[in-house]
C-alpha cells in the first residue's frame, strides 16, 4: 500500500486534534442527534469538514462515509471511514478521552486505521499486514491470562435509558474480572487493548466509523477479534469482543450466559 495513504490520513488526524486542542476550554455549541444523550458539537463538524478536505484534496475518487454527513456513495474502491471527535461526551464535559478515528478500506476490506488522541499525542496506526505501532514504535496486547487478574473495558449505546442490553454483562463482568472501566470511546478502548492497557473489550450498538480503524490496530498487533457471540467480526454487525487473545473464552462464555 502506498505509503502517501497514512502520511495523507495522518496528517488529517493530528489537523482534527488541533482543532480539539484549540477549542476545549473554549465555548463550542452543543446539540443532541435524535436521543438526548447522543452529543454532537461544533468542535464535531469543524474536525470532520477539515479531515474531508484533506482526503478530497489528496484522493477527489475516493468515496468517504463520516459520521456527521454521512456516505458520499462514490464508485470507487477506496472508501474513508470517519469519526471526526470519536468520545463526543467527553469532550463537551471537558473529560480528557477523546480521539480522531480514520480508516481507509479497500474493496469492502479495511487496509489502514489511524487514531490520533490529542490530549496524551499518542498516534496509534496499523496498515493491513504491517503490523501496528503507537508513535512509530510497535505494539502488542498483553500476555494476562486469566479474568480475575484482567482489567477490561466497555460502553453502553446512547439509548441505554430504553435498552439495558448491556447491564447484566457489566454486572457479571464486574463480579469475575479484577475491574471493568467506561471511558466512552471505543477506537481508543480498541488501541489500548492492542498495546495492552486493557486486556478485554466489547460492546454493542457501535457504527462502521466507531470500529474501523481501531479494529484493524487490534488486529495487526495480534490481538483477536470477533463479535460478541462468537461469530467473525464484521464492522456492519455493530457488536464487537476484542482482547489480547488468552481471556477471549472466558470473556464469550460470559457473554453467552446472557442467551442460555
Amino acid at each position: 500500500m502506498s505509503r502517501r495513504f497514512l502520511d495523507v490520513a495522518v496528517a488529517a488526524a493530528k489537523a482534527a486534534g488541533r482543532i480539539q486542542r484549540r477549542n476545549l476550554t473554549r465555548a463550542f455549541r452543543i446539540d443532541t442527534k435524535g436521543d438526548v444523550t447522543n452529543l454532537v458539537t461544533d468542535v464535531d463538524l469543524r474536525c470532520e469538514k477539515r479531515i474531508v478536505s484533506l482526503l478530497r484534496k489528496h484522493f477527489p475518487t475516493h468515496s468517504i462515509f463520516a459520521e456527521e454527513a454521512g456516505e458520499d456513495r462514490v464508485a470507487s474502491p477506496y472508501r474513508w471511514l470517519i469519526d471526526p471527535l470519536d468520545g463526543t461526551t467527553n469532550y463537551a464535559h471537558g473529560y480528557p478521552v477523546f480521539c480522531t478515528s480514520i480508516a481507509l478500506e479497500h474493496r469492502g476490506t479495511v487496509v489502514l486505521g489511524v487514531v490520533y488522541d490529542p490530549c496524551r499525542q499518542e498516534l496509534f496506526t496499523a496498515q493491513k499486514g504491517s503490523g501496528a505501532f503507537l508513535n512509530g514504535r510497535p505494539i502488542a496486547p498483553s500476555d494476562t491470562s486469566e479474568l480475575d487478574t484482567a482489567l477490561l473495558v466497555t460502553g453502553f449505546p446512547y439509548d441505554v435509558r430504553r435498552s439495558r442490553r448491556n447491564l447484566n454483562h457489566f454486572r457479571r463482568f464486574v463480579l469475575r474480572a479484577q475491574a471493568v472501566r467506561r471511558d466512552g470511546s471505543a477506537a481508543l478502548d480498541l488501541c489500548y487493548t492492542a498495546m495492552g492497557r486493557f486486556d478485554g473489550f466489547w460492546e454493542f450498538s457501535l457504527s462502521p466509523w466507531d470500529l474501523a480503524a481501531g479494529s484493524l490496530i487490534l488486529s495487526e498487533a495480534g490481538g483477536r477479534l470477533t463479535r460478541t457471540n462468537g461469530r467473525a467480526f464484521s464492522l456492519s454487525a455493530g457488536d464487537v469482543l476484542a482482547t489480547n487473545g488468552h481471556v477471549h473464552s472466558q470473556m464469550l462464555r460470559i457473554l453467552k450466559e446472557e442467551r442460555r
